[in-house]
């Protein structure tokens, strides 16, 4: 993610000696900075078609991860390229398969948690989007295993509680008690690699809040070699600054967001009733997953999936031009029985219901094949 190209080029320019040599490097202007190639609904849903076709039965073994709204997250991700998506998308896949995100309990990273560094705001914003507030300077480990592990728990808490229809989220970053030595280079690099990698398309805005002045000079010089999708979801917003506070206006209700960030709400993080809510949660997602089964728990049939050959596009449109010729003197069913046909083999064979787990209003993506930002 940007954010965390800022944390780390930052940490990594210790003076305005090695700023400045960084601003003479070699970049590259981002072509698509200043206009960025708008597809029309047929256009896009064409794209999303190739992907499904690349990535053959996997789409019909993970019928939700690979919803039309999945796949073109990891389109926009990949500036609408059908096959470089498709090779995200299955990447993905096999971190899950491995990594198995949904698995992880509060108990299992509480440590990390205890002066909340990173935490699920209890709100969403006026969007539906759900709230991270990242705090830098409140780091208090030093495993970077258990620093990820601790920031992969709360992107699936996040996206668990989404609203419905809703895939994206908020980050409000507070450099309060931040130091240059609050930021692990390691630390950042592994950030950046989980989050822009496996949770493609998941940021809508990304606050600074209060940062260090350096922050706000070193983003106007790599600002031109970003795309404007990109830039446009970082804001720099100051307390004492009235034209940036209305950022905050904009998305929250004032009633709700905490006083450090401008908000009416005097209250701040506390752990003890921080676990309550984890632990609520975790027994959501323990129902999601029995009632759906957990990602992983088809491991081996997704391996064989995974191991088979890609299709490229040329291949997919041909292959399915031939079977439409192939079947042009039968009759073909209705589409509704296909529809119905498929669904009830697929809910048979990962016990899914109604394709989707039950709840309550939530978007159930990432964590029982459903969609994966």
């Amino acid at each position: 993610m940007v954010l965390y190209l800022v944390l780390w080029t930052t940490a990594e320019s210790r003076s305005s000696r090695s700023l400045l040599n960084y601003a003479t490097m070699p970049l590259r202007k981002s072509r698509s900075s200043a206009v960025e190639k708008a597809f029309s609904p047929e256009e896009q849903q064409a794209k999303i078609n190739d992907v499904r076709r690349i990535i053959g039965p996997l789409s019909e073994a993970l019928p939700d991860f690979c919803s039309d709204a999945s796949i073109s997250r990891y389109l926009r991700a990949r500036n609408w390229n059908a096959e470089k998506a498709s090779k995200m998308l299955k990447e993905t896949v096999k971190w899950r398969l491995k990594y198995k995100p949904e698995t992880i309990r509060w108990e299992d990273i509480a440590h990390e948690a205890a002066t909340g560094k990173i935490y699920r705001a209890d709100y969403l914003d006026k969007y539906g989007r759900a709230v991270l507030v990242m705090r830098p300077g409140f780091q208090n480990t030093n495993s970077v295993e258990g620093q990820i592990k601790y920031l992969v728990y709360c992107m699936e808490n996040a996206i668990l509680n989404l609203a419905a229809g809703q895939e994206q989220m908020v980050w409000l970053i507070d450099f309060q008690c931040w130091t240059m030595s609050s930021v692990s280079v390691k630390v950042t690099r592994e950030t950046a690699h989980v989050l822009q990698d496996f949770y493609p398309e998941r940021l809508a805005y990304g606050i600074l809040y209060n940062p260090p002045r350096i922050f706000e000079s070193f983003w106007k010089i790599v600002k031109p070699f970003l795309e404007h999708k990109t830039y446009k979801k970082v804001k720099f917003v100051y307390s004492d600054n009235v034209d940036s506070q209305k950022i905050m206006t904009e998305l929250f209700d004032m009633d709700k967001l905490e006083s450090a960030f401008g908000g009416h709400n005097p209250v701040g993080f506390d752990i003890n009733s921080y676990a309550e809510r984890m632990e609520e949660d975790d027994k959501k997602m323990d129902a999601l997953l029995n009632s759906s089964g957990s990602f992983f728990s088809q491991q081996q049939p997704l391996v064989s999936l995974l191991q088979q050959p890609e299709s490229s596009i040329s291949e997919a449109h041909s292959e399915a031009s031939s079977e439409t010729s192939s079947l042009s003197d039968t009759e073909l069913p209705k589409p509704e029985e296909i529809k119905n046909s498929s669904e009830k083999e697929i809910k048979g064979q990962f016990g899914c219901k109604n394709g989707v787990a039950s709840g309550s209003g939530i978007q159930h993506d990432l964590i029982q094949m459903r969609e994966p930002a």
